[in-house]
């Protein structure tokens, strides 16, 4: 199959979304083994929610280039702990950790974990209601949508939880990183097989 732009060829042979870079980096890693994968891990689940909060506001590259500060600033992204987080803690998070100009959706994220002890049905289950299948693998990043009406419908019964600043751009990226939709392009070495309902 001949290559396109979206695609590339890694040093391991092995084709790649574009966005994920060729060589061994954390970018690549992060691609090969995280985005689009499937899990319930609670942790994994918050890091991804949040990543998609703040994805819609910034980059993927700005965001992803802090994600070692964010696992930090959330205490890896254990739930519990985020949720016992003061007003004084996430001030001093965003003052030494983050950019400024996020501390919105810094003050949400407690209120997410909160969110995510209690809500019913959990995080994990309902995510899976949500899971989408496509007649065909995505060609190209220009064929990427950056929300869905399940995302739109998602993000709505979030929001019914108590969940914050989940609109259906941030949703649709917690979709596409928890694996609830395979948005790994055709010919990528990730991209899953087509699934037939």
């Amino acid at each position: 199959m001949p290559m396109r732009e979206d695609l590339v060829i890694g040093r391991d042979g092995k084709p790649r979304c574009a966005w994920a870079g060729a060589g061994d980096t954390a970018l690549a890693r992060y691609h090969d083994e995280v985005w689009g994968t499937r899990t319930d891990m609670e942790p994994a689940l918050f890091e991804a929610l949040t990543l998609g909060v703040f994805e819609a506001g910034l980059s993927w590259s700005v965001v992803f280039a802090k994600r070692d500060a964010f696992r930090a600033a959330f205490h890896g992204f254990d739930v519990a702990r985020v949720a016992a987080m003061t007003e004084r803690d996430v001030d001093r998070l965003v003052a030494d950790r983050l950019d400024h100009s996020q501390s919105r959706q810094d003050r949400g994220h407690d209120r997410n974990a909160h969110s995510m002890m209690s809500a019913s049905p959990g995080l994990a289950a309902l995510a899976k209601t949500y899971e989408t299948t496509r007649a065909q693998a995505p060609r190209s990043l220009g064929d990427l949508p950056t929300s869905t009406p399940e995302a739109e419908a998602f993000a709505k019964r979030l929001k019914e939880q108590g969940y914050r600043f989940v609109g259906p751009t941030s949703v649709y990226a917690f979709m596409q990183n928890i694996g609830v939709v395979d948005d790994h392009l055709c010919g990528c070495f990730r991209a899953g097989p087509i699934r037939k309902d």
